[in-house]
């Protein structure tokens, strides 16, 4: 194994860089190798490159893209690929990880697909040095190339299902890392996501291709590296993989001001060793502060789609889904109705009614809890309410808020109304959300309001929330009704 040292250099200036001297320098290998169809063979490379790297004092290594495996066909891809949580190829990486005191960037793995034989996962997993997977990240953007002239056609869509979600920022001993996967480099909207969630390290596990690799890879990287202010490593697959696939290789690690720090070239296999300065950080970002000169005024970024848990199936508590009515509609009950714009609201969904107001539970519900109250009149707007039922619909916002945190222990609600379609407001009738609110809900505590405009709109056919069932409904707004009494009764 060839290895290679990369010392930052430090600009000490004043006693505020001096403080954090003993917490700056954060040793990392990045890792370039030559994966097969052969997994022992790919695994025993893994091993040695990690005891290799883990004698320098690293705290984490990074793995490229495939380290598990490169065949030449879908049929053997396919077949090969195993599962995250349970296959043999991720406990090996788990055991070298408790056996050297290391964590571990394992990226783009062949995840199988439990729910379609005809399709895997690219997964990237971080594993911290006690063996345990703190976190997964789905490719989100599948590279698909086809140039028949030159006889070249890559198509990861052929066997490959994308990802769903950007992942927030992972805490790892190095810095706070944002997961991506190679050809996600190509856009820069995912990079400045994970940069405005505070990713400190951009990382591309890559097997990049070789004729775009001599014209892009470094620029890309660099490009990343500067307009995030991030640092960023992107361990390498190179060389020949077999007769229809060869790497790039050029394993780098690239500082926030752009300086290519670690460069593994076309060694294989190969490691080389970089700091991560806290320091180099701080100094980039406070001396060319970007992010503060962004225009949310003018333009703006959203992530519609972030989590930060673990996924069901990566975690050993996936449970069977339950089955659900179609998109946009309940089953049809019986009994009385209320009109809610375009829909209509069972009275067994109703928890509280007033002579000109009535509260209810949600058919997609943002988080736990979010309920909805609105006028019994259909009214569209908030302005073409009465003097009185302006006033009956208010008091029974405030009582229904009070409910809600008393129900579900809080002292917060996002309390909102969408007052018109450029709101966000996609049923015609005048209706305020009701969500109670707890530490930590949310990455970010704004992304309630994105995820509420996106909640319950069908018009894409892709609702980020299932409909609930009418008897989780029913259940819920029966338990609702009968805390409210117990609510009046005590006060």
């Amino acid at each position: 194994m060839r290895s290679c040292t990369v010392s930052l250099l430090k600009r000490i200036t004043s006693i505020d860089t001096i403080r954090q001297l003993s917490t700056m320098a954060k040793r990392i290998a990045v890792c370039q190798m030559t994966s097969v169809a052969d997994k022992a063979a790919n695994m025993s490379v893994v091993s040695q490159l990690v005891s290799d790297a883990a004698k320098e004092d690293v705290q984490m290594i990074f793995f490229p893209e495939a380290c598990d495996f490169i065949c030449d066909n879908k049929q053997d891809t396919l077949k090969s690929a195993e599962s995250i949580l349970n296959g043999n190829t991720v406990n090996l990486y788990k055991q070298l990880a408790v056996q050297h005191n290391v964590w571990m960037s394992m990226g783009g793995l062949h995840e199988k697909n439990e729910n379609d034989p005809n399709k895997l996962f690219n997964t990237h997993i971080i594993i911290n040095n006690k063996g345990e997977i703190v976190q997964t990240y789905r490719k989100l953007h599948l590279f698909d190339v086809e140039i028949p002239e030159k006889n070249v056609r890559l198509k990861e869509s052929d066997f490959c299902t994308p990802g769903s979600h950007v992942v927030a920022p992972v805490d790892t001993p190095v810095g706070k890392i944002g997961l991506a996967i190679c050809y996600d480099m190509r856009f820069p909207e995912l990079s400045t996501s994970l940069s405005f969630m505070r990713a400190e390290i951009l990382t591309f596990p890559s097997a990049f291709t070789y004729a775009t690799g001599l014209a892009h890879w470094h620029i890309i990287l660099r490009t990343r590296a500067i307009e995030n202010q991030c640092y960023v490593i992107a361990a390498a697959q190179t060389g020949s993989h077999n007769a229809k696939r060869r790497s790039f290789g050029h394993a780098l690690c690239v500082d926030p001001w752009g300086e290519v720090l670690a460069d593994c070239e076309d060694s294989t296999p190969c490691y080389k060793i970089a700091e991560i300065s806290t320091d180099k950080l701080v100094d980039v970002r406070r001396n060319m502060p970007v992010f503060q000169h962004r225009r949310p005024d003018v333009y703006s970024l959203y992530t519609l789609s972030v989590r930060n848990q673990m996924l069901p199936e990566h975690s050993g508590e996936a449970k069977k889904p339950k089955e659900t009515p179609p998109e946009n509609q309940t089953p049809a009950p019986s009994g009385e109705m209320n009109v809610f714009g375009h829909v209509r609201v069972p009275e067994s969904c109703v928890f509280f009614k007033s002579h000109l107001t009535y509260a209810f539970v949600n058919l997609r519900c943002v988080i736990p809890g979010h309920v909805l109250v609105a006028p019994l009149r259909l009214v569209e707007r908030n302005k073409d309410l009465t003097d009185e039922e302006a006033e009956d619909f208010y008091k029974t916002v405030i009582l229904i808020q009070k409910l809600m945190e008393t129900v579900h222990k809080t002292q917060s609600c996002t309390v909102t109304i969408q007052d018109g379609p450029d709101a966000g407001q996609t049923v015609k009738h005048l209706h305020c959300h009701i969500m109670p609110r707890k530490k930590g809900d949310f990455i970010e505590n704004d992304l309630i309001y994105l995820e509420l405009a996106k909640h319950d709109h069908l018009k894409s056919g892709h609702p980020s929330k299932p409909a609930r069932s009418l008897e989780e409904m029913e259940k819920e707004a029966a338990m609702l009704r009968e805390e409210l009494n117990k609510m009046k009764q005590n006060s």
